[in-house]
Parts: C-alpha cells; sequence; structure tokens
C-alpha cells in the first residue's frame, strides 16, 4: 500500500467527534471513490455526515442498509491496521 492510501485509510478510519473529522473523512471517502474502491451511494453518506462531525458515518450505513462491503473492508482496516489492496 503506498503512502498517501494508508494516510487516507488513517483519515477515514477517524473516530467521530473531533472538530472536522468529518470533512476530513468526507475527502478521504472521495479519494476511495474515485479509486472505484467506494460507491457513489456510499460517498453520498459521507458528503451528508461531513458536516456533522459527531456522526458515524459507518452507523448511517448500518440504518440505511448500504455499503456492506466498504463496511467490511473499513473494520478489517480498523482491526488490524491494514487492508487488503
Amino acid at each position: 500500500m503506498d503512502e498517501e492510501t494508508r494516510c487516507n485509510w488513517q483519515i477515514i478510519a477517524t473516530p467521530p467527534g473531533a472538530e472536522w473529522s468529518g470533512r476530513a473523512r468526507y475527502a478521504a471517502a472521495m479519494y476511495f471513490c474515485q479509486r472505484g474502491e467506494m460507491t457513489p451511494e456510499v460517498l453520498e453518506i459521507y458528503r451528508i455526515c461531513s458536516r456533522l462531525d459527531a456522526e458515524d458515518p459507518v452507523s448511517v450505513l448500518r440504518r440505511w442498509k448500504i455499503g456492506a462491503d466498504w463496511i467490511a473492508r473499513l473494520e478489517a482496516y480498523r482491526a488490524d491496521g491494514a487492508c487488503e489492496a
């Protein structure tokens, strides 16, 4: 995994709550969507949550029952700090 991708994984895994964290997660989500690793529907949830620093986009994805593949990848990254490329 290259350094830019590693950095974006770290950003998108930022826990909710910190100031500007929603915008940072959205920027990382755009990176993954542009690479074809995230669907536009999942990106839209990150966009909606971008102004809501305390809102967890993964919780929203689960409520709306979309992005199961993305959630699995993110959870794998969080579990061991790496993601299958």
